[in-house]
């Protein structure tokens, strides 16, 4: 029988030994993963998490992680990042390295290698010549996936969503799939590494060009995510580009880095002196209190008229002053989506780091079965103010609405531990009539009905 304080402890040694946390809804499966590996290892459970601890056990670390990895990908996955990388990122590198005439790109996770030949075949594209050294180093713990990325070989659904030009060039049919072609594939090297613990080579300072660590710090503690994004910074060249996934962002303010923008994606270029020597270079986005807003005695009137439905009158309200977010929401909600657009449009061109125009334009869109391009304005807000949590509630709901299971519960869990600490104002602008309770409920209840580990 596994109870609670064992499993209690097993998530405490995953987080101590590899830097990974799970959510509640993963307790299945880790009472499935515990209580097969102690019978495999001929213990029972407390006596199996008295060895784990005991001392390095790296056989068995290696099972789990096997056990316990998510490895879904496939190449050019989120093709509008690659776009970024090869219309924006890679010939300001090239650029910046015509004395070197050498690219080096990094995959933190890279599972079964789909990222990491993705970035290869990117760099061979964008290269200006073929005396240009194209080195991309795939890093993963998960010693089964690493064995298939060394081979090369894959699937017709690992190249799902590979253009067919690329198809044709990078790629050799085989009767069973397809194989990385060798001009590609000699370029790309793999590496087991756990990102919990350090290693000074991998990690050199000023050494990539641009490193990709795609919806990993999401399952990571919080420790092991500071101290990864730190080595992470310090690797990147002066000038180098960090990609991370739609589930995982710095905000508009980390440290020696600025945010960047093409392609309908936020990226991340290592800004060329030390953080402490100038200011950010991308000005944080503005909280709500902080926007250019009726006054203040006005501006909650209207608010409060909002929470009640009363949208006519909250427009009548504010009519001497148009053009502000509270505005774009009564349009909204009164059904006036083209101006609500419009106006939503307007304060991204005018601001494009504020998350609550970004949030606003895709509600706007979504009502108006935009639902691409909404999700696209939602993962705006998300990226530009990580602690918003209303844009990753929409992205699960939408998530689950698609299928997708999986991403949803990642986005729902996030959303249900923002939701604690979201404003009231954004609640009120945002909500859709609901407080923050019923909003928590509705999270909790979708999240619940995933069933899947994220």
């Amino acid at each position: 029988m596994i109870g609670a304080n064992d499993l209690i402890r097993f998530r405490e040694l995953l987080a101590r030994r590899l830097g990974w946390t799970f959510a509640d809804n993963d307790l299945r499966q880790l009472t499935g993963t515990l209580r097969e590996r102690a019978g495999a290892s001929g213990m029972d459970v407390r006596a199996y998490l008295d060895r784990l601890s005991a001392r390095s056990w790296p056989e068995e670390m290696a099972v789990l992680v096997e056990r316990l990895s998510i490895t879904e990908t496939y190449f050019f996955r989120h093709g509008e990042q690659f776009q970024a990388l090869r219309d924006e990122a890679l010939p300001e590198r090239v650029a910046a390295r015509r004395g070197q005439r050498v690219l080096r790109m990094l995959s933190v996770a890279c599972s079964s290698g789909e990222e990491a030949y993705s970035l290869a075949i990117t760099g061979l594209t964008v290269r200006p010549d073929s005396d240009w050294i194209i080195d991309v180093t795939g890093v993963d713990a998960n010693p089964a996936v690493l064995s298939r990325a060394e081979a090369a070989r894959y699937s017709d659904w690992s190249l799902r969503e590979t253009p067919d030009d690329l198809r044709r060039k990078w790629f050799r049919p085989e009767e069973d799939g397809y194989r990385v072609a060798d001009e590609a594939r000699r370029l790309v090297r793999f590496k087991r590494h756990n990102v919990a613990e350090d290693d000074p080579q991998l990690w050199r300072d000023g050494r990539y060009d641009v490193i990709f660590c795609r919806n990993l710090l999401m399952y990571l503690t919080p420790d092991v995510v500071s101290a990864l994004v730190e080595r992470m910074t310090a690797a990147l060249a002066p000038g180098g580009f960090l990609f991370l996934g739609h589930t995982d962002s710095l905000g508009s303010r980390a440290d020696g880095l600025e945010l960047r923008q093409s392609h309908h994606v936020f990226y991340y270029r290592k800004t060329d002196k030390s953080p402490a020597a100038v200011a950010p270079s991308v000005p944080e986005a503005a909280a709500p209190a902080e926007k250019a807003e009726p006054k203040e005695t006005t501006y909650n009137q209207a608010l409060l008229l909002l929470r009640e439905e009363r949208f006519a009158e909250a427009l009548d309200l504010i009519d001497g002053e148009r053009g502000t977010l509270l505005h774009g929401v009564l349009l909204a909600q009164s059904g006036r989506l083209g101006e609500a657009i419009a106006l939503a449009r307007r304060l991204i061109e005018e601001n494009g780091l504020d998350p609550d125009a970004h949030q606003l334009l895709g509600l706007c869109l979504e009502g108006g079965s935009a639902v691409a391009e909404a999700i696209g304005q939602y993962r705006l807000a998300a990226y530009l103010d990580p602690g918003f949590a209303l844009p990753r509630m929409r992205l699960g709901q939408l998530a689950r609405r698609g299928g997708d299971d999986r991403a949803a519960a990642g986005e729902l869990e996030r959303a249900l531990d923002l939701l604690a600490r979201e404003t009231e104002e954004r609640i009120t602008l945002f909500g859709g009539g609901f407080g923050r309770l019923a909003l928590t409920v509705q999270c909790r209840s979708e999240l619940d009905a995933c069933g899947v580990r994220r």
